[in-house]
């Protein structure tokens, strides 16, 4: 393949990566310009944006009126760690877990917690675990939309709505564009940097009634971190959940989520982001669908990520590679696009099987993506080119 083949049209925005992922269409520093930068975050100023951050997150996600919201520090990580060192313990807990991150909650939960009574239902990358294994009179742990694998469970249907234990759910990249059934969550988290492109090391968490019931009645058996602490005198800490941070938080991080959270519900809120995800997961089905080399690493459709698209590399001859041959060759083409400018950061995620992950969220333009179709086939010529070379 030559360069005198290569594709005519680029991405107008190469950032494909999925996180931190990119900005909003039209994004630019001018953005942050009310920042209230040198500011205290308790003064007035600090306050009423902290709380708008809250509402408006409220509003576009849909949250019940009775769930409780709260900004957290260390991003999605802080608070799915927080929920699980304040809630667990109580009963025993089930862990679903199909990717590196919900890999990470089965460690923490076993071997950090050490919590005695914990069964955890595991699936390779690509699949899920038998969800009706899970028992919902024990606390269960899951993550909504594997990041790192392209899988995501369809729906809530298989939560039920009259469950003995709590579930935690970590939903970093699956919050603002797919819909998440409230009355079957008990905890919620997520980043500012996944769907709507924010700043990181600033988490979110959600509070159902019960998850709050729980936090009044039970003490856990450990010690617990001034940073995980979210009640005071067994009563819920609720200045937390009305803008009053643990610790610090960073009011231009608190600016650029302001913005974002604008603009989300400026396009017409959760409906048109979930809108703009599927529109551009529809882009790369159509791409897969007429390349025979190519596949998602999800095997069911339903649980494709619309976010965090993973695909690999079906083609008999990279297949046949050895583990470190396969790696080689998608690094190759991840490379190949970087240094065109066409795509930066699609490499799959380094614990996961090689080949390519590229965002599709809200801000992702869909001409972005259909620019790049293109342009991997390009790569994947070149790459398999060199391979019978090499040969």
């Amino acid at each position: 393949m030559t360069d005198a083949t290569k594709p005519a049209l680029r991405p107008a925005n190469p950032q494909f990566s999925s996180g931190p992922c990119s900005k909003r269409p039209g994004w630019s520093l001018d953005a942050l310009r009310d920042a209230a930068l040198g500011r205290s975050h308790r003064a007035k100023i600090g306050k009423d944006k902290l709380a708008l951050a809250i509402d408006l997150t409220r509003e576009i996600l849909q949250v019940p009126a009775d769930y409780r919201i709260g900004i957290v520090p260390a991003s999605d990580t802080g608070a799915v760690e927080m929920a699980m060192w304040s809630l667990l313990g109580e009963r025993g807990v089930d862990v679903l877990a199909w990717e590196s991150f919900g890999a990470g909650w089965v460690t923490d939960i076993l071997k950090q917690l050490k919590l005695k009574d914990a069964r955890t239902f595991e699936a390779g990358y690509g699949e899920l675990p038998d969800l009706s294994q899970a028992d919902f009179s024990r606390d269960v742990v899951f993550t909504w939309n594997g990041t790192t694998s392209g899988v995501r469970v369809p729906d809530g249907d298989f939560i039920p709505a009259d469950r003995a234990g709590l579930t935690i759910c970590d939903a970093t990249s699956a919050a603002f564009a797919q819909a998440l059934p409230f009355d079957k969550l008990d905890v919620v988290t997520f980043s500012w940097q996944k769907v709507l492109g924010g700043e990181a090391a600033h988490g979110m968490l959600i509070l159902s009634p019960r998850a709050v019931e729980r936090l009044e009645s039970y003490v856990p058996a450990w010690p617990m971190p001034k940073i995980f602490r979210l009640t005071s005198k067994g009563k819920l800490s609720e200045g937390i959940f009305k803008g009053e941070t643990i610790n610090t938080p960073s009011m231009l991080c608190v600016e650029d989520y302001l913005d974002a959270l604008g603009w989300a519900k400026g396009l017409g809120g959760l409906e048109a982001l979930i809108a703009r995800a599927d529109a551009n997961l529809g882009v790369i089905e159509a791409f897969v669908e007429k390349t025979p080399w190519i596949d998602f690493l999800a095997k069911a459709p339903q649980t494709r990520s619309n976010t965090s698209v993973c695909l690999s590399f079906t083609d008999p001859e990279v297949a046949g590679l050895d583990a470190a041959g396969q790696a080689a060759f998608a690094k190759g083409v991840a490379s190949a696009l970087e240094k065109e400018g066409v795509a930066l950061d699609i490499g799959a995620y380094r614990d996961a099987p090689a080949g390519l992950r590229i965002w599709t969220g809200a801000t992702v333009e869909k001409s972005d993506l259909e620019a790049l179709m293109p342009w991997i086939e390009w790569a994947f010529a070149r790459q398999k080119a060199g391979l019978k070379q090499a040969a």
